[in-house]
């Protein structure tokens, strides 16, 4: 009889655990999956951005009369390599010149499709906005989650671990100038 009660309490014991254990590894999953989703927003939010940003290119050069081309460097950004966080604040300066000429030039602050381009940026912007304030928001919390015991084990044995913030900075390492203005 005792070695039943034995074997009984072992069961329950690893039931428990086996519990405990897939709990958490769906945690872990679903949080993951929240991130990979909202970077996929970013990534779609900042081609649609560079989209509007080739759209203005070819509306300046075609309603200018000093044919200089403003935007060849940002335009180009499509080659390089970037993270979306430098890619960002590329796609930002570019969309200040864009700015700049819109209000300074007559010709363009009259036409139709410069005017819808500008209020298109304005959308795209907000939910760029969104989207890094949510994944940000995202990966503290997961990161939070899994530095945890008994979670981090569980991220250890399935090999997650944390994420940095969406600027590349990193809560976690020892380098103090990885601050990105």
């Amino acid at each position: 009889m005792e070695t039943f009660t034995i074997l009984l309490l072992v069961i329950i014991i690893i039931g428990i655990l086996a519990i405990l254990y897939i709990n958490i590894y769906n945690h872990i999953q679903f949080s993951k999956t929240k991130i990979e989703k909202v970077e996929g927003n970013i990534d779609e939010d900042l081609r649609t951005k560079y989209d509007l940003i080739v759209k203005a290119d070819n509306i300046i050069k075609n309603n200018l009369k000093a044919k200089k081309d403003y935007l060849k460097d940002f335009i180009n950004l499509k080659e390089e390599k970037i993270s979306n966080f430098d890619l960002e604040r590329k796609l930002k300066e570019a969309e200040t010149i864009i700015d700049t000429l819109y209000e300074d030039n007559k010709e363009l602050n009259e036409n139709e499709t410069m005017i819808e381009i500008q209020e298109e940026f304005k959308n795209i912007n907000e939910k760029l906005v969104a989207g890094i304030s949510y994944y940000n928001k995202h990966v503290t919390e997961t990161n939070n989650y899994i530095r945890k015991f008994p979670n981090n084990i569980v991220a250890k044995i399935h090999h997650v671990k944390a994420k940095t913030f969406f600027d590349g900075k990193d809560m976690t390492d020892t380098d103090i100038e990885d601050f990105k203005l």
